[in-house]
C-alpha cells in the first residue's frame, strides 16, 4: 500500500513522521499526472501546490480551522488529503468536481471558483468568528498571485487591515502565473520580493563575523538589527503589504514542507493578520508542464502522459479557434479594431491576434470590471475593443458594461466564450445567464451564431457597429458542419421553410440550431409543419418576427440560456406588443445551478435534445398528453393558475429514464409554457 493510500484524512496525515513527507509529495504528483491525464482537469497548479496543502493540513485542523481556496482549481491536493481518492470520474458525471464542493466534503468552504473572492470570505468568516467569541478556530485563506490582480482581492486587503488584532491568515501562491504568467505592477511587485533574499545572506554573515567580534562586536550587531526594517525596504520592499497593516513572512519555499510549516505555526501565534508569501512552481515535478510555457498544463484533456497525445481525435475545430482566425484577419484590415483579455489570452482564443498584432492588445489581469471600464475609454478615444471573456465571468462586470459602456454609447464588441452549458467546470461556470442578465440593457445587440460561417459574419457586423455595445456569444465544443440558409425574412435567417398556416414557427438561438432542426424533422414524422428561423442577432427581436409568428399556430424557443428573461421572454414580450395571440413555448435551462457532466449530458438531463423538444410542442398544438383548444377561457384560467413549469402535466425534475421510457412526454426541466390571450392581459 502507498502512503497515500493511507491518508484517509488531515489526522493521518498529521501522523506520519516528518521524514515520511517528501515520499507523500512524490507519490501525489504520480497520482495526479496519472489522474488528471485520464479525465481532463487542471494539472500545472495542482501539481505546484502538493508541499504547500500537505503543510497546511498539518498545521491546522480542518474543518474546525476554515482553509479557503482562491481559486478552487489548485484543491486537487486538499481533496486528496481529506479522504478523496476517487478521481475516476473527475470533472465528469457522478464524479468528484474540479472545484471545492460542500457536497462532496465538510472540509470544502468556498465552491464557486470565481477569482479574487476568498479574502472577502476570510474577513466575513474572522468578523463571524470575533462576534460570536470563537478563539478555537483559525480562518486561513489560500489565494493565488494572479487572483491578486483582482480588484476585489484589494478591496478585502483593505478591509483586513483595519482590524490589527482580528487574526486571519492569509497564504499567497506565488507561481508568477494564473493561465498564463500573471502580469501588472502587482507581479513586478512580488517579482522583486522573489529576487532580493540577499539580504537575508548578508545579515546572517554580519551577524556570524560582529558576533565574533571582541567588545564592539555585539553593539554593533545590535544596530544593524533594529535597521533590518530598512535593509528590508531597500533590498525587498515588502513595505506594500506591511503599510496595509499585514504582518509579512517570507518569501518562503512553499516546495519545503518544514520552511512552510514554520511559517504558518508562526503566523497562527500572531493575534493578527499575516500574509505568508510563498513561492511555488507551477506544473513542478512534470517536465512535459514545467517545458509548457503558455500556461504549465493549467488545464489538460484527457491524453497520454508520455506523449501528451490526445485520446481522442479532435471533434474539429473550436468555435474558440475559428473566433481567434478571424479576429487576426479582421485586425488586419482594420487597424481601429484592439482585444482585452482577462488573464485568458490563449483561453479566449486572443493568442494569435497578439502575435501578430502585440501592442494592440491587454491582458488586465482578472479584472472584468477594468476590462470593461477600460474598453469603453478605448472606444471614446477613437477604437474598437473587442473584449474577450468567458461568459460567466461577464457577470462581474455588468455594471461597468451597463453604465459605462451602454450609457455612453461606446462601440465596444464583447465576445462571449462558454456561452450556454460547458460543462465539465460546473456549476459556476456554465454561461447560463447572459441572455437573461443582458435584456436589460438599452442599445445592446446581441448575436448567437449558429455556425462557424455566421461566426466570422456576426463578429464582422459587430465590429462595425460605433454607436454602441455588441455581443457575440459561442458555446465550448466544435463547431460543426455549416448550417445554410434557404432564404431570409427581416435580418433572420430561414432554415427550413413550410407554408403559409404551418403549424409552429421554432426559433433556433444560435448554436442549438441542429438541435432544432432535428426536432423539426421529428414533429414532420408526426405530420406537424415547422419553420426554423435563426434570427442571427437575438437582441433586439427582428422586427419581421411577429409577422412570421402569425402565420403559425404557436412559437417555441430553443436557447442553451436561462429561460428566465431569457430569447424566450423576448420573443413573447415582442408578439404581445403586436398584438399577436399565440402560445409561446420557450426551451432553455432551468432555474438552478447545475452539475458538472459533459455538455451532451447536461443537455440531455434538463430536457434540451430533439425528442423532448419535439415532445414539448406536439403538447402544445394538442399532439401529446396535454391537449388545448386556442381561445379557451376556462383552459386560460387553469394555465395561469399553475407554475409555468407544470403546464404539461410532469414534474419538472424528470429521470433520464423516465425520459427514454416516454418520449412523447410533453414536459421537462427545460420547458417553459407561455400562454396569454389579450383577455388574461387585461
Amino acid at each position: 500500500m502507498s502512503l497515500l493510500e493511507t491518508i484517509r484524512g488531515p489526522r493521518d496525515l498529521k501522523a506520519l513522521p516528518e521524514d515520511q513527507l517528501g515520499r507523500l509529495a512524490a507519490e501525489i504528483r504520480e497520482f495526479l499526472v496519472r489522474a488528471v491525464t485520464r479525465t481532463g482537469g487542471h494539472l500545472g497548479p495542482n501539481l505546484g501546490v502538493v508541499e504547500l496543502s500537505i503543510a497546511l493540513h498539518r498545521v491546522f485542523d480542518s474543518p474546525t480551522d476554515r482553509i479557503l481556496w482562491d481559486t478552487g482549481h489548485q484543491s486537487y491536493v486538499h481533496k486528496l488529503l481529506t479522504g478523496r481518492q476517487d478521481f475516476s470520474k473527475l470533472r465528469g458525471k457522478g464524479g468528484l468536481s474540479g472545484y471545492p464542493s460542500r457536497d462532496e466534503s465538510e472540509h470544502d468552504v468556498i465552491e464557486n471558483s470565481h477569482a479574487s473572492t476568498v479574502l472577502g470570505w476570510a474577513d466575513g468568516l474572522a468578523k463571524a468568528d470575533e462576534v460570536l467569541g470563537r478563539t478555537d478556530r483559525h480562518v486561513v485563506a489560500v489565494i493565488g498571485d494572479g487572483a491578486l490582480t483582482g480588484g476585489m482581492a484589494w478591496e478585502a486587503l483593505n478591509n483586513i487591515a483595519a482590524a490589527k488584532d482580528r487574526p486571519l491568515i492569509i497564504v499567497v501562491n506565488d507561481n508568477e502565473r494564473s493561465y498564463a504568467p500573471t502580469i501588472g505592477g502587482l507581479a513586478n511587485h512580488l517579482a522583486t520580493l522573489r529576487t532580493t533574499d540577499g539580504y537575508e545572506r548578508v545579515l546572517a554573515w554580519g551577524k556570524d563575523v560582529l558576533q565574533r567580534t571582541p567588545v564592539v562586536g555585539q553593539h554593533i550587531y545590535g544596530s544593524l538589527h533594529g535597521a533590518k526594517k530598512g535593509f528590508k525596504d531597500t533590498f525587498a520592499p515588502q513595505g506594500m503589504f506591511e503599510d496595509l497593516g499585514l504582518k509579512y513572512v517570507g518569501p518562503v519555499d512553499g516546495h519545503d514542507i518544514a520552511a512552510v510549516e514554520s511559517a504558518l505555526r508562526r503566523a497562527r501565534r500572531f493575534h493578527g493578520p499575516v500574509l505568508i508569501h510563498c513561492i511555488t512552481a507551477k506544473g513542478r515535478g512534470y517536465r512535459p508542464a514545467l517545458e509548457d510555457e503558455a500556461d504549465r498544463f493549467h488545464t489538460v484533456g484527457a491524453m497520454d502522459p508520455l506523449t501528451c497525445q490526445p485520446l481522442s481525435p479532435s471533434g474539429g475545430p473550436s468555435w474558440t479557434s475559428v473566433f481567434g482566425d478571424e479576429m487576426v484577419r479582421i485586425g488586419s484590415e482594420r487597424p481601429d479594431v484592439v482585444a482585452l483579455t482577462a488573464a485568458m489570452l490563449h483561453p479566449v482564443g486572443l493568442g494569435p491576434f497578439a502575435e501578430r498584432f502585440p501592442h494592440r492588445v491587454w491582458d488586465v489581469g482578472i479584472a472584468e470590471q477594468h476590462a470593461a471600464v477600460s474598453a469603453a475609454g478605448l472606444a471614446t478615444g477613437g477604437l474598437h475593443p473587442v473584449f474577450a471573456v468567458y461568459a460567466t465571468f461577464l457577470n462581474r462586470a455588468f455594471d461597468q458594461l451597463l453604465m459605462d459602456v451602454a450609457l455612453h454609447r461606446c462601440g465596444v464588441t464583447f465576445v462571449l466564450d462558454r456561452a450556454g452549458v460547458t460543462g465539465t467546470d460546473g456549476p459556476s461556470h456554465n454561461g447560463m445567464w447572459d441572455l437573461s442578465i443582458l435584456q436589460v440593457v438599452p442599445g445592446l445587440r446581441i448575436a448567437a451564431p449558429r455556425d462557424a460561417d455566421q461566426l466570422r459574419a456576426q463578429l464582422r457586423e459587430a465590429v462595425d457597429v460605433d454607436d454602441a455595445p455588441t455581443v457575440v456569444r459561442f458555446p465550448k465544443e466544435s463547431v460543426g458542419e455549416p448550417i445554410p440558409a434557404v432564404s431570409r425574412v427581416g435580418g433572420m435567417d430561414v432554415l427550413r421553410e413550410a407554408p403559409d398556416g404551418a403549424d409552429v414557427l421554432l426559433v433556433a438561438v444560435g448554436a442549438m440550431a441542429p438541435v432544432a432542426l432535428a426536432a423539426a424533422e421529428l414533429l414532420a414524422e408526426r405530420a406537424v409543419r415547422c419553420t426554423v428561423v435563426d434570427p442571427r442577432w437575438v437582441k433586439p427581436v427582428d422586427a419581421a418576427l411577429p409577422a412570421l409568428a402569425a402565420r403559425h399556430r404557436a412559437v417555441a424557443v430553443v436557447e442553451d440560456s436561462s429561460r428566465n428573461g431569457g430569447v424566450g421572454s423576448a420573443v413573447a414580450q415582442a408578439l404581445r406588443d403586436a398584438a399577436v395571440d399565440l402560445p409561446v413555448r420557450t426551451f432553455g435551462i432551468p432555474e438552478r445551478f447545475l452539475p458538472h457532466a459533459k455538455r451532451g449530458e447536461v443537455l440531455a438531463d434538463i430536457g434540451l435534445t430533439p425528442v423532448e423538444i419535439a415532445a414539448g410542442i406536439g403538447a402544445v398544438l394538442g399532439h401529446g398528453r396535454v391537449s388545448r383548444q386556442r381561445g379557451s377561457a376556462a383552459e386560460d384560467a387553469r394555465v395561469h393558475a399553475r407554475p409555468t413549469e407544470t403546464l404539461a402535466e410532469s414534474p419538472v425534475e424528470t429521470t433520464a429514464e423516465s425520459r427514454r421510457q416516454a418520449p412523447d412526454h410533453a414536459s421537462s426541466g427545460a420547458g417553459e409554457h407561455t400562454m396569454e390571450s389579450r383577455e388574461s392581459r387585461r
